[in-house]
């Protein structure tokens, strides 16, 4: 017999409300269960202390005996810090741009750089000249003095 930790729904529609049992996995998810270890109440605030309920000894009882915590389980006992976060696996190559995407971002990135090295040195260029000409009007000024 292969025993799962699962959440059975009760409630309302559109006011869900769920039981933490145990029960074999076989069974239909609203149906049968061995026992009861908790409650989750997803309409109730994130701080409440109402929201997650759970019988913890039990829990780690029949985790011992070889139940299964169904994934969504997993993550509320992981919160409530009864059990360790199930590792999550490594993301696909699926959500990573292809090799044309690639290019083209490169090329922007050079061109943007490229951008910013011309503007660099037109700054520069503009700079140079306006430090060069008082220098050039100093010997102007001293050749018309010379003049007089």
């Amino acid at each position: 017999m292969s025993l799962k930790i699962r959440l059975a729904r009760g409630g309302a529609k559109n006011r869900p409300y769920y039981r933490m049992v145990v029960a074999d996995s076989r069974m239909p998810r609203d149906g049968r269960y061995i026992e009861r270890l908790g409650s989750y109440n997803p309409m109730l605030e994130h701080g409440d202390e109402n929201r997650l309920v759970i019988k913890e000894d039990r829990i780690k009882h029949w985790l011992s005996v070889g139940a299964q915590a169904s994934d969504r389980v997993q993550r509320l006992l992981s919160q409530a810090g009864v059990v360790d976060a199930k590792a999550r696996a490594e993301q696909t190559k699926q959500d990573k741009p292809k090799a044309k995407a690639l290019e083209r971002i490169r090329e922007k990135e050079e061109a943007a750089k490229a951008a910013e090295e011309a503007a660099a040195e037109a700054a520069a260029a503009e700079e140079a000249p306006a430090e060069e000409a008082p220098a050039e009007e100093a010997p102007a000024e001293e050749a018309a003095a010379d003049e007089e």
